[in-house]
């Protein structure tokens, strides 16, 4: 991996989980549950030329790389520094500093040289679009990285996707007020249901949408570590819920260790997907 120089024309927004050590083995195990059901939907045929756009710890670009293979490349763009400087150490530890480029960069003005705008096979971001007050303008600068006929490929949340039963006590309480942190730091927790716009506003073409789905019940091996990932949401972005004032502290402390006993039921359920959406460059 070759972090670049870091970009001084940085123009994001808060992510409202931050990124602590504890978020980052939050984010490290979450990928362990999804990305083979996105690797999947992404559908590679080998030798593409990939841009990942807000890598962060460089788990999914990885699994991309390996899928794409020797002839194909997997550039990823990641702004935080101690996310890259974790992204490096899992590659190592696995044998895999080599596998991708990994450049340091603002989502708003990607770190590209001349001769690579307009040359990659496919534009990726995940979970990017939530934590970004401007949404289009960085599909915008995928459109623009890859060539024509390319695909620009989008996948991020709509937030209200997510159904318990039974309900645990007082979830969707908390849940609302997770939500309403997005709101107070200029973001979107909904964009999800955008995406198709989003590609049309940016200029490609929509050509494909659907939902993944990463939900789960009881006796399911990925029903822990994806409730895990869910309590670890809600207890990560406590400093911004109570910073402004959006949730009884002792209220949202309790919903959450809430779903943690409501997860012990054996008929705990619950259901949740990723919005997906492609287009092409024209």
């Amino acid at each position: 991996m070759s972090p670049m120089t870091p970009n001084p024309k940085s123009n994001d927004s808060s992510y409202v989980h931050g990124t602590s050590r504890k978020e980052q083995r939050r984010l490290t195990a979450m990928n362990v549950v999804i990305n083979e059901g996105c690797l999947a939907q992404l559908k590679l045929q080998g030798g593409e030329s990939v841009l990942d756009v807000g890598c962060g710890l460089g788990q999914f670009s990885r699994e991309i790389a390996r899928a794409v293979g020797a002839t194909g490349r997997v550039v990823g763009i990641e702004r935080d520094r101690k996310q890259i400087d974790e992204a490096i150490r899992q590659a190592k530890e696995q044998g895999e500093e080599d596998l991708i480029a990994i450049r340091e960069g603002d989502v708003f003005d990607f770190p590209l040289a001349v001769d690579e705008w307009g040359s990659f096979d496919i534009a990726h971001a995940r979970y990017i679009l939530e934590h970004v007050s401007e949404p289009v303008s960085v599909v915008k600068q995928m459109v623009k990285a890859i060539r024509a006929g390319g695909r620009i490929v989008l996948a991020d949340d709509d937030h209200d996707i997510i159904r318990f039963w039974p309900e645990p006590p007082g979830i969707m309480v908390a849940w609302q007020a997770y939500l309403r942190a997005y709101d107070r730091i200029g973001n979107d927790p909904y964009v999800g249901r955008r995406l198709v716009q989003l590609l049309h506003q940016a200029g490609a073409v929509p050509r494909y949408n659907t939902v993944v789905f990463f939900g789960a019940c009881a006796a399911n091996p990925v029903f822990e570590p994806l409730i895990n990932n869910l309590i670890g949401v809600l207890e990560g972005a406590t400093d911004t819920v109570i910073k402004y004032g959006l949730c009884d502290p002792e209220y949202y402390a309790a919903a959450s260790a809430s779903l943690r006993e409501w997860s012990r039921r054996p008929d705990a359920a619950f259901w949740y997907g990723i919005c997906w959406a492609e287009g092409t460059r024209k």
